[in-house]
């Protein structure tokens, strides 16, 4: 698992191998991430990165979040409940060097307490798959104030979702047992 493009391009990060399934860490393959970000900075969607705040929801690695602020984020907050997935988060902010621009929050990203700063204007959503635990968080978040309006919202997950109230869906793609879908709120 590497940073595909940016400031950390090339950059190795801490692994999983092929994922803890018991800590439900299932990283997003490279290739799909940097699908992904082609779709969002090169499709009708502006440039959503570039001087973003993001929000990574189930953050696993922090990868998502990570590539981000290569590409021009000023700011990623990573929500993992998960000890070895903060300490994999951890390991990969010292390895980019980016205590400055993160901030890691240990909670459960489905029952987050009001957002005690700004709200976020780019949002990482990847749940273990098949639980319903997507729009749990999505619903959570929202009634915290951690989205932004217009903020774009990706969601990774096994199968075609629909969006909770408030959220429209703007696009899907499938990248194998991948599903990704994005999201801008009203």
């Amino acid at each position: 698992m590497r940073i595909i493009a940016g400031r950390y391009r090339g950059l190795r990060l801490a692994s999983v191998g092929k994922g803890d399934p018991a800590a439900h860490l299932r990283p997003t393959a490279d290739r799909v991430r940097e699908s992904l970000f082609n779709i969002l900075t090169h499709g009708s969607h502006g440039d959503p990165v570039t001087g973003a705040r993001v929000l990574d929801l189930f953050a696993g690695t922090g990868a998502l979040g990570l590539e981000a602020l290569s590409r021009g984020a000023v700011q990623v907050s990573f929500v993992e409940n998960g000890a070895r997935g903060a300490a994999l988060i951890r390991e990969n902010v010292a390895k980019c060097r980016a205590e400055a621009g993160t901030a890691l929050i240990r909670c459960d990203a489905t029952r987050l307490e009001a957002c005690a700063g700004a709200p976020f204007d780019l949002v990482f959503l990847d749940p273990p798959y098949g639980k319903g635990l997507g729009e749990r968080a999505l619903v959570s978040a929202l009634a915290g104030g951690w989205i932004a309006p217009g903020a774009l919202i990706v969601w990774e997950e096994a199968a075609a979702v629909s969006p909770p109230a408030g959220l429209a869906k703007l696009d899907a793609r499938r990248y194998g047992e991948t599903v990704i879908t994005i999201l801008r709120r009203n």
